[in-house]
């Protein structure tokens, strides 16, 4: 157990520079927050729900990291700082990195019926301060999501994924009250729309109100160096 220990602490190190030993890094708010979600999931496994819920919320008092006592974690998990969600159907595999402000979310099952809402995060991970991850999405091998991104796709392994992808899901009024809609996703897809990018659209429509303002200037560029009309006027009595 205590080369376990020692060998969590190592791999801490090695991702973050700031420690100057081990005895630092036993002072992290994502340490003390992993080492109480083992005890909460121990519990959860064992259908002790309210005991393993009491873990988990003494846990995010404690560190301000929330950490559903049903999510998966694998080896080594570093949380930097915190402030951290992770609902209860994600999955995190081996040397996980986790920065802060981070939301692993789910979207609400299109049934009804409770089921994987949650993201998958393989091995080697890297997650930016305030990233979004939203859905029964996987992050593959390695990859690396930005600051403030916002993921509802699968990520290939070695991707880095950077921006942000939320739009209006023009949910109808008479839909959302109706009833309660759960993370605020009306579908089992991150509401995606299928065809096309709003982004895409608007760059169309810049386009083309670019292309007619170029066409009125060539209009009016024409009619100014056009010769003015002879005065017929004029003319005649240049005549007499």
């Amino acid at each position: 157990m205590f080369d376990r220990l020692v060998a969590y602490l190592d791999s801490i190190r090695a991702r973050d520079p700031a420690p100057r030993s081990r005895w630092e890094i036993l002072l992290y708010p994502g340490l003390h927050a992993v080492g109480f979600h083992r005890v909460a999931h121990w519990l959860f496994a064992r259908r002790m729900f309210f005991l393993a819920r009491f873990v988990n919320h003494l846990a995010r008092f404690l560190t301000a990291i929330d950490i559903h006592p049903g999510a998966k974690i694998g080896r080594h998990l570093f949380i930097d700082h915190g402030f951290t969600v992770i609902g209860e159907t994600a999955e995190i595999g081996d040397n996980v990195t986790i920065y802060q402000c981070v939301t692993l979310g789910g979207t609400n099952p299109a049934n009804g019926v409770p089921g994987k809402r949650h993201p998958t995060l393989s091995d080697n991970a890297i997650i930016g301060s305030g990233a979004q991850i939203l859905g029964p999405i996987t992050v593959g091998p390695r990859a690396r999501v930005g600051a403030n991104a916002v993921v509802t796709e699968d990520v290939p392994e070695g991707a880095t994924m950077v921006g942000l992808k939320a739009r209006s899901t023009l949910v109808p009024v008479e839909t959302w009250l109706k009833d309660f809609i759960p993370y605020g996703t009306p579908c089992k897809e991150p509401c995606e729309p299928t065809g096309g990018s709003r982004v895409d659209e608007l760059e169309a429509e810049v386009a083309l109100l670019k292309a007619q303002v170029a066409a009125l200037l060539e209009r009016q560029d024409a009619s100014t160096d056009a010769p003015a009309p002879v005065d017929g006027g004029n003319r005649r009595r240049s005549r007499n």
